[in-house]
């Protein structure tokens, strides 16, 4: 396929990996296993799959996969409705109480496993998962966003992940390296700022956590580690102040004026790129798209974003979507079966022609990047080692609560110095991990 026919049809996954940036803040009570013990071998299974910009491309692979999969089991029919991802919270929670009414089969943000584990609402098919065949070629962070204290909570779907954006006509003009390392990153935005100060040296948002984390990951610092079952906010450790420091720097008159640029998120930095306003910004394979409309078309590449060290990649966040069986289906057998082949590597690599989905298997990504070369970073960021959130519940309301956000943004206002503001945002996510046990 040529890369024209998927340019095209790239704007699609944008709703669906924002999803990877937002969490269900609604929880529904705790439940067990509502099916009574039951597990059809025919009837109707309902499934949820997202809305996209244009679920046209994602309708006719899913639509593939059900024909398949009716005719293989007689006596089954299979019912898809695409919801919308932003009222998905407030659907899935009344699922979750009414399991009467409840889909068998559900597509979710991969954030939102931890929450949708605590509310009861997510089968445990570890047996399942590690007896499928094809799981093996998993990628090891894809599995860990569908994994709670060892146990497993569905299947990855696709995954989403960010890299290096640049001018080229910019850095041929000012005879300008591509960076190699984090401190070469930072200098040479500056030094774009300094000779075009009508551009940002390097986009940068302080509502931007999914650009800002490498920073982190790269320095040594985690977001949380594991504690008694729960987990401990570390965002204020030595190594995670080091990556706040680095950057918070961006953020100043020498690149991106803390007035304009705090307040900015992901989107608002890849518009900036794609508008000609910056020279750099971090966006991902799902930026692709918006970037190729704009006014850089033919005028950009795109590389990892390094780390530290030169030849180091920054770690970068997954995001993405799963598909995971309810606990309270009745038909727990047929809708295993059926997320395995919605997920499959046959069905992933579909999508990814389809809607630009980069799948997460290691052996179809590598295979999808042959065929369009750019892929190829991004690949290549995820072979490097992606990051994922914490697995807890928690998460949900550390992420509506904007704590990290506005640890950087206090930063970068001058309010609190680096040391102050990430031990604040530690009490409050401990205090968030503690109130979710």
């Amino acid at each position: 396929m040529k890369l024209s026919k998927l340019s095209a049809r790239m704007a699609a996954p944008i709703a669906a990996l924002v999803v990877a940036g937002l969490t269900a803040t609604a929880c529904a009570p705790e439940s067990s296993d509502n099916s009574g013990g039951k597990d059809e071998k025919s009837g109707t299974l309902r499934v949820w799959l997202f809305q996209e910009v244009d679920t046209a491309p994602k309708e006719k692979v899913v639509d593939g996969v059900v024909a398949a999969f009716e005719k293989a089991h007689k006596g089954t029919k299979v019912d898809v409705q695409y919801i919308p991802v932003e009222t998905r919270a407030e659907k899935i929670k009344a699922a979750f109480n009414d399991p009467k009414s409840a889909p068998d089969l559900i597509e979710y943000g991969n954030t939102d496993t931890a929450g949708y584990v605590k509310d009861g609402g997510l089968a445990d098919v570890t047996k399942e998962f590690t007896d499928w065949s094809e799981s093996k070629d998993t990628d090891p962070t894809a599995k860990q966003s569908v994994t709670v204290d060892g146990k497993i909570y569905g299947a990855p779907y696709f995954v989403g992940v960010r890299a290096l954006y640049y001018r080229t006509d910019v850095f041929e003009e000012l005879n300008l390296e591509v960076p190699k390392t984090q401190a070469e990153l930072i200098s040479t935005a500056k030094a774009i700022r300094q000779a075009k100060p009508e551009l940002y040296g390097l986009a940068v948002g302080g509502a931007y956590t999914y650009g800002a984390m490498p920073f982190i990951w790269s320095n040594g610092g985690e977001i949380a580690e594991g504690k008694g079952g729960s987990y401990a906010s570390t965002i204020d450790s030595t190594d995670a102040q080091k990556g706040i420091k680095a950057y918070t720097s961006l953020f100043g008159d020498d690149n991106c004026p803390a007035a304009k640029c705090a307040g900015m998120g992901g989107n608002d930095t890849v518009t900036a790129f794609a508008s000609g306003k910056a020279g750099m910004a971090i966006g991902g394979d799902f930026s692709h798209a918006a970037i190729e409309a704009g006014k850089v078309k033919g005028k950009y590449a795109v590389v990892p974003l390094p780390g530290v060290k030169s030849g180091e990649i920054a770690p970068a966040f997954a995001g993405g979507n799963n598909l995971g069986v309810l606990n309270s289906t009745s038909h727990r057998t047929l809708a295993v079966d059926l997320m395995e082949q919605l997920a499959s590597k046959k069905s992933q690599d579909a999508l990814f022609d389809a809607m630009g989905f980069l799948p997460t298997f290691t052996d179809v990504r590598q295979d999808v990047a042959k065929r369009e070369p750019f892929v190829a970073p991004f690949v290549k960021t995820l072979g490097a080692g992606a990051k994922f959130v914490p697995a807890s519940p928690a998460w949900s309301q550390i992420d509506a609560s904007l704590v990290l956000p506005t640890m950087f943004q206090e930063v970068v206002s001058g309010r609190k110095s680096v040391d102050a503001a990430s031990k604040d945002a530690a009490k409050k996510m401990n205090d968030a991990f503690s109130s979710a046990g």
